[in-house]
């Protein structure tokens, strides 16, 4: 598993929780050492050891940490190039939505050995969409339901979000778009001004 994936991880959790929260999920997982590096590659068995400690150390659902994990990607300040990669996707929400189809070879751009979760985008009607998300980590669907949500809230739009299950190992998160201005939105500017 890329590392991205397990810093991320250890970030969400020093960020949200501590450092001594994260050293006991580093124990918790037997890991041998306390930092993941962003660029190394790790076996992929260690990071659903590393999820399994955090539930276990926070005492939280796994479901509920994923999705946790989602917002936390899109929302903190620390993570404000993903925020600004995923932003790329359109003006507006419903354009962020159609974009996500592209976000796994927009993300390899940027790191090319990054492999995210497969999704699949489709359309029921303008305002009904729902996202397949097929990954080697079970959660990918509370996962991006989790970067949805907050995506909905940077875009300042209102939406209902439910994950409908797992069907042969594909995850779906149902989407209704209920208002696409439903609120101001986060700013956000293609360029940095100087």
């Amino acid at each position: 598993m890329h590392g991205l994936v397990n810093r991320a991880i250890q970030r969400f959790v020093v960020d949200s929780y501590g450092n001594a929260q994260w050293a006991a999920v580093a124990r918790n997982a037997d890991l041998g050492f306390v930092e993941f590096e962003a660029m190394w590659t790790y076996e992929e068995s260690l990071t659903p050891r590393v999820l399994a400690a955090v539930c276990d150390v926070l005492d939280r659902p796994y479901d509920e940490l994923m999705e946790d994990i989602g917002t936390y990607l899109v929302s903190h300040p620390n993570l404000e190039a993903l925020r600004r990669l995923l932003r790329f996707g359109g003006v507006n929400f419903l354009d962020f939505l159609h974009s996500l189809d592209d976000l796994p070879d927009r993300a390899r751009l940027a790191v090319a050995d990054l492999i995210l979760p497969r999704i699949e985008l489709r359309e029921h009607n303008p305002h009904q969409f729902s996202l397949n998300c097929e990954g080697d980590i079970p959660g990918c669907g509370h996962l991006f339901t989790g970067v949805l949500r907050a995506m909905a809230d940077d875009y300042g739009a209102l939406v209902f979000l439910e994950h409908q299950g797992v069907e042969e190992g594909v995850e779906t998160v149902a989407i209704a778009l209920l208002e696409a201005d439903f609120a101001e939105g986060r700013g956000f500017e293609l360029g940095v001004s100087v």
